[in-house]
Order: structure tokens, then C-alpha cells, then sequence
């Protein structure tokens, strides 16, 4: 036993000396052909110029604005003419007769006091200010679906190569074992658990590159293109910190700059309006009234010398019972307002929510980092400690595989937070109202430009 552990401890002690040396390299080939580069830069510009819910969301900020001139329209003079040709017989005790009448008539209308049409006016200005807002939203939103879709497609191509990876080094393993069991000085038991995890992992790295390609189809949907360059991978010389802000600042900005908080205070204040031009179907309309009209047909279309007659009044509208549906309009729209204020509460609330975990993951991710990084040293460490051990015949191939799915899941875990940090930092500024453009510009400079891809070593 002494004896054992003696040459154990040498093992170890020369497998730590000659590390970087002893390390085995598994660099596959990637899947796609292009030897370019893309990153989440280039594809967010190009996402602005394709993304339907982009194009839409732009659209529906036009047409607000539309919508809001029409109102105003209402509130403008109304002007209209009106011509007409006309062939009139007579015929009577005293005369038969036939004639040509001919009329032309110029009529403006300016509303005085018209409290309905104004405050729906006032309503589409705000349903204008809140579709701006809910554009804005939207392109948040799209702006954070396409980092996610962008990590996605970096995890699942960090996946093929780690199972690549993977089965390359326990193919090693098995190798080794093959040599020594023709040796007569392995056990075959070692030998069909080394051969049984190749062949697993043969068949996991099917499904990885199956899914590789999906995630870049996710890209495509986005960009309107078929995504074929390699995606620039995170910096390994850049510690990934959130900011230097509290939770209550970012909280605070969120309050202030949120366009989805926005488009819902627009809709509370364009709700107030709707509920306002509602009442104002009790109230009198005074319009000042203009004509002008030039005709050659008199009293019971007779014929008579041409006139010209020129009209200005002033007219009073004034509602006195419409069945009670003016009532059950204002009280409908009441609640439509409750409504609205609710909603805008609800968002309020999601707001904090989201602000507050986006924030407190992504500082939990940064401190993991650290932690995963260190993970992974040590689980290379064991690795090739465990492989050289297997050599001398003082492990068996169980431990080989025990130590070489640690070193490949702590890759995993360290690849996965940080791009769990990155698109949490992306949401933490989606819900903070901070410009996608900035924020995207921001993750991208964590990117190294013309990645060639990982080396997992």
C-alpha cells in the first residue's frame, strides 16, 4: 500500500509539472464553410432593416402620427363646393317652357367651441405618443430576442465541438486501453466503458450539430438571410462587470425611461381624453358658417336673372336626448380608463421585477464566472492527472470518464454564465429604457473581432 501511494504521489507531482505539455488538443473543423466573421453589431443593423416586428413596429409609429393629423382635421375650417346642372321643363295653364339652371355654391365651416372633437384630438395625440413608445418597446425587445437567438447559436455550436472534443479525448483513453489490453494489462471492463462513452458521444454529436444548425436558422428568421459566418465568440481578457450603479438607480432610470411604461401612461392619458370627449357629447357646438353661392334658378326652379348671394352666420348645436346612449358611452369609457391605470400599475410592477432580477443574475453570473473559471482549472488538473494515472494502471477507465465529464461540464457551466451575464445585462437595459443601439454596442465590445471559435483543450 505504501508502495502505491508512493508511486501515486510521483505520478501526480509529474503530471502538474508537465501540464501544458501533456495537454491534448481537440480542435475540430467548424460546421460552416465561410472563413468570415459576423457580430451582434453587424447583425442588429441588419435585424433594423428586415425584422417584420421592426418594419411593423415603425409602421405603427407612422400611422400614429396619421391618425393623430386626422383628428386635428376636425378642428380645422371645413370647406366644400358644390355645382350643379339641371334641365327643367315647365309646363302650366300660363306657359310651357324648357331651360337650362345652372348653381355654384362655396361653403365653410369653422367649429367655435366643439369640446367632443377636441378632446378627441387629444386623444389621438396621445395614442400617437404612446405607439412611438410601444415602437420603441418593440425594438427593445427584438433587440434582446436577438442576442438570446445569437448566445443560443454560440451555445449550441460550443456544444458540438465540446462533445467532439470529449469523445476525441476519451478515444485517447480508449487507445491507451486497447494497447494495454493486448498487453494483458488492462481489464476488458475498462475497455467496453471507454468504447460504450465513444460511442454515446458519437451519437450526442449528431444531435449538437443538428441543433447547431437549428440556432443558426433562428438567426436567419431574424435577419432575413441565411447566417453562414463564424459569430465572434466573448473576450477571455475582459472581466464582465454590470456597472458601477445600485440596484435602486437602475430601478429609478427604469421609472424615467422605460418606453413600454411610457406607451402605458399615453394610453392612461389617452383614455382620460376618449372619457372627456365622451361628456362632451352634452355639450353645445357654436360654428361660424360661410357661404357663397351663384344660380340662375329661383323659387320652385323657376327660371330668374343670375344671383350671387354671400351668407355668414352663426350656429348653436345643442344635444338634449339621444336615448340614453351618450350616458352608457361616458360610463363605458370610465371603466376603459380603470382599466388603463391598471394596466399601467401592472406594468409598474414588472418593471421593478425585471429590473431587479436581470440585475441581481447578472451579478451573480460575474462572480460565477470567476468561480467556473477557477472550476475548470482544477478539473483539467484531475483530468490529466486521472489519464496518466490510467497509464500506470493505478486508476481504472470509470475514473478516466468520472474525471474527463467533469472537465467538459465545468466547461459548459463556464460558457453558459457568461452568456447568461451577457443577455441579462441585455435585459437589465431593455427594461431600463436604455438605447438597444448602446446596448448592443455595449455586449459587442465583449466580443473578440474575427473569432475563430473556442479551443477546448
Amino acid at each position: 500500500m505504501a508502495a502505491s501511494t508512493a508511486l501515486l504521489g510521483s505520478a501526480l507531482m509529474l503530471v502538474a509539472g508537465t501540464l501544458l505539455a501533456q495537454t491534448e488538443v481537440a480542435t475540430p473543423a467548424g460546421v460552416y464553410a465561410s472563413t468570415f466573421s459576423t457580430d451582434l453589431m453587424q447583425l442588429y443593423r441588419e435585424a433594423r432593416l428586415e425584422d417584420p416586428q421592426i418594419l411593423a413596429s415603425y409602421a405603427q409609429a407612422q400611422a400614429g402620427q396619421e391618425h393623430q393629423r386626422e383628428a386635428m382635421g376636425a378642428l380645422l375650417p371645413q370647406l366644400s363646393f358644390n355645382a350643379g346642372s339641371n334641365r327643367i321643363h315647365q309646363d302650366s295653364d300660363l306657359v310651357q317652357r324648357s331651360f337650362d339652371s345652372e348653381s355654384y355654391g362655396l361653403v365653410m365651416r369653422q367649429y367655435l367651441y366643439n369640446k367632443a372633437a377636441w378632446e378627441n384630438y387629444q386623444k389621438f395625440k396621445s395614442l400617437a405618443r404612446q405607439s412611438e413608445s410601444q415602437a420603441l418597446d418593440t425594438q427593445a425587445e427584438a433587440s434582446v430576442e436577438l442576442a438570446r437567438r445569437y448566445f443560443t447559436a454560440l451555445a449550441a455550436e460550443d456544444e458540438l465541438q465540446l462533445v467532439r472534443a470529449e469523445r476525441l479525448t476519451t478515444q485517447k483513453s480508449l487507445d491507451r486501453i486497447d494497447a494495454l489490453y493486448e498487453k494483458q494489462l488492462a481489464l476488458i471492463t475498462d475497455q467496453l466503458d471507454l468504447k460504450a462513452r465513444v460511442d454515446l458521444l458519437s451519437a450526442q454529436e449528431l444531435d449538437a450539430r443538428n441543433q447547431a444548425s437549428l440556432s443558426r436558422e433562428a438567426l436567419a428568421e431574424i435577419v432575413g438571410r441565411p447566417v453562414k459566418e463564424r459569430l465572434n465568440r466573448i473576450r477571455d481578457d475582459l472581466e464582465l462587470q454590470v456597472s458601477a450603479h445600485s440596484l435602486e438607480t437602475w430601478v429609478h432610470d427604469g421609472m424615467a425611461l422605460n418606453p413600454a411604461l411610457k406607451a402605458n401612461e399615453s394610453g392612461v392619458e389617452a383614455a382620460g381624453a376618449a372619457l372627456r370627449s365622451g361628456k362632451g357629447g352634452h355639450y353645445p357646438t357654436l360654428s361660424l358658417n360661410l357661404s357663397a353661392q351663384q344660380t340662375n334658378e329661383g323659387y320652385n326652379n323657376s327660371l330668374a336673372p343670375r344671383t350671387d348671394s354671400y351668407v355668414a352666420g352663426i350656429g348653436i348645436q345643442v344635444p338634449l336626448y339621444s336615448g340614453g346612449s351618450t350616458s352608457a358611452r361616458v360610463r363605458g369609457l370610465y371603466q376603459d380608463q380603470v382599466v388603463a391605470e391598471q394596466q399601467l400599475e401592472a406594468t409598474r410592477r414588472r418593471v421593478v421585477k425585471e429590473i431587479t432580477n436581470a440585475y441581481l443574475t447578472a451579478n451573480s453570473n460575474g462572480e460565477k464566472i470567476g468561480a467556473n473559471r477557477l472550476a475548470l482549472e482544477s478539473a483539467q488538473l484531475s483530468r490529466v492527472a486521472a489519464e496518466k494515472a490510467l497509464s500506470y494502471g493505478m486508476v481504472n477507465a470509470v475514473d478516466v470518464l468520472a474525471s474527463v465529464r467533469n472537465e467538459y461540464r465545468a466547461r459548459r457551466d463556464l460558457l453558459k454564465t457568461q452568456y447568461d451575464f451577457l443577455s441579462n445585462v441585455l435585459i437589465l437595459n431593455r427594461w431600463a429604457g436604455k438605447s438597444p443601439t448602446e446596448s448592443i454596442e455595449h455586449v459587442n465590445d465583449w466580443l473578440s473581432p474575427g473569432s475563430a471559435g473556442q479551443d477546448f483543450r
